[in-house]
């Protein structure tokens, strides 16, 4: 299978990349001789007996997909100024327009 000048132009283009013009010959035979490989590795008769390729030891076992929390170096109430039952403590929204309308701070 090969590619033509035209095709690569237009993969470029897609792919937003800058291609010399000098440049190009070279990219087109590559480009063929890549889809030819592609082109082999397809050709190549699979069975589905063929067991899937796992790295390692045949005894390697995968962990278990479980959540955990991340340990902290220190604990959430000491990074908190006001911290209760597991929960960061923040004043009430209505508590900062009550203050800023006693001290007149809000703009009249």
């Amino acid at each position: 299978m090969s590619v033509s000048r035209d095709e690569v132009q237009k993969i470029a283009r897609l792919a937003e990349l800058h291609v010399d013009d000098a440049a190009l010959p070279a990219l087109v035979e590559q480009m063929s001789r890549i889809l030819d490989y592609v082109a082999q590795i397809a050709g190549v008769a699979a069975t589905e007996s063929a067991k899937p390729f796992i790295p390692g030891p045949a005894a390697t076992r995968f962990r278990g997909d479980t959540a955990e929390p991340a340990p902290l170096a220190f604990p959430p109430a000491r990074m908190a100024p006001a911290f209760r039952d597991g929960f960061f403590l923040v004043p009430r929204l209505g508590a900062f327009e009550a203050s800023a309308q006693g001290t007149g701070e809000e703009g009249e």
